[in-house]
């Protein structure tokens, strides 16, 4: 679950991580009113979005007078921002967040994730901060510090100073980075998020580390022992058909393709999406109803799916185990007598009672695609869709 930077800000407060004073808006007049409490020379009007490179599409920008961050508020209230991580369609300002000015001698960049590889919580720190870090990996992957932190031991002083030093940070800040990064650390694992970010993290004029900007991105597997974390979730900034997904305890992620998928296990489907591109197809979607799914669930599922206009075909692939293939064909198979499908369906099942699974999909009177394997379906499919694109 992602949230926004002013959310962010005030959960990493929270842990002792410094970040400038500040207020969320969501009108002008409130802008007018956080800027004027700040009582700073400049402060910074910054539109709320679960998306980075709002300053370079115009949705950050600077106010020197109460009456400046007025009207910066009313022109970027309400705008269409259109970045890199929005995608052509961009994200409507609903909100901003009214902070003060800093006086910024170096911009860093610094993170917490977990690192898969390592299994571990996983630094990474760059002196080319205020940049997309993308673009910096790609082009001087040289200048990325990349720490491991082992989880039974926890963040050491040692790490601490050895990623100061690979900030670029002088000697005499060292005492300065070792609690911020303590207490950085301390928020990723209390608040089992997935990432934290800080782009840029600031050293000011008086020698101070800032977090200028902040994202948190929370494991949703985790969720349910934090639910003051319930009330953060701007369902505004996700995509609608991901939003009913979750209703129903589905992974669903809209993609750009024609085939729908819907697949049982996050490994599988993954392969499955594989498999269609391999054929010269393109996914929709990744779906993963799980291991458990009901018949309900199935039929919420496909309900889904063919809600997106550009599915023109959908592959089902089901290993059978705890989803039996027999409870996946009835799925199917009533939720095709009530949904009234209007696109081909092939289905791929093995595993615990797929004889029976296929009978009844053979004797449900419907037309649907039985394939042999998971590379004929793929193909199958792939065909019924247009062909390849």
């Amino acid at each position: 679950m992602k949230i926004h930077e002013y959310q962010a800000k005030a959960i990493l407060a929270k842990f002792g991580v410094p970040v400038p004073r500040g207020e969320v808006a969501f009108t002008k007049q409130e802008a007018r009113e956080v800027a004027g409490r700040l009582g700073t020379p400049v402060v910074v009007v910054k539109a709320q979005i679960h998306a980075g490179g709002r300053g370079k599409a115009g949705g950050v920008k600077l106010a020197r007078s109460v009456d400046e961050a007025e009207s910066l508020a009313e022109q970027i209230l309400g705008m269409k921002l259109v970045t890199p991580q929005t995608g052509e369609e961009g994200r409507i300002v609903g909100r901003m967040l009214i902070e003060e000015g800093l006086d910024i001698k170096r911009e860093l960049y610094l993170s917490v994730l977990l690192d898969r590889a390592s299994a571990a919580p996983l630094f990474m720190a760059s002196a080319a901060g205020g940049m997309e870090i993308e673009e910096v990996a790609k082009d001087h992957p040289e200048a990325i510090l990349r720490e491991v932190i082992r989880p039974e031991t926890g963040l050491q002083a040692y790490h601490a100073r050895k990623i100061a030093f690979g900030l670029g940070l002088p000697a005499e800040m060292v005492n300065v980075a070792t609690p911020f990064l303590q207490s950085l650390y301390r928020a990723f694992i209390e608040t089992d998020a997935s990432m934290v970010e800080i782009n840029p993290l600031i050293v000011t004029g008086d020698g101070r580390l800032v977090a200028l900007d902040a994202k948190v991105t929370f494991d949703d597997n985790a969720l349910y022992r934090h639910p003051e974390f319930k009330d953060l979730r701007d369902i505004d900034e996700e995509t609608p058909l991901e939003v009913e997904a979750s209703k129903f305890k589905l992974n669903y992620i809209k993609l750009e393709g024609n085939v729908g998928c819907m697949v049982n296990g996050a490994g599988l489907a993954m392969a499955t999406m594989d498999i269609i591109k391999l054929s010269g197809g393109s996914p929709a979607n990744f779906l993963d109803v799980g291991g458990g799914a009901s018949e309900e669930q199935v039929k919420n599922a496909f309900r889904i799916l063919l809600s997106d206009p550009n599915v023109k075909a959908v592959f089902v692939n089901i290993f059978g185990g705890i989803l039996r293939c027999d409870v996946l064909a009835s799925g199917v198979v009533n939720a095709a007598k009530e949904l009234r499908f209007k696109v081909p369906v092939v289905v791929r099942m093995e595993g615990t009672n797929v004889d029976q699974g296929q009978a009844i999909l053979k004797n449900s009177g419907l037309n649907f695609t039985v394939a042999s394997g998971m590379k004929d379906g793929a193909q199958k499919v792939v065909a019924l869709a247009g062909g390849a694109r």
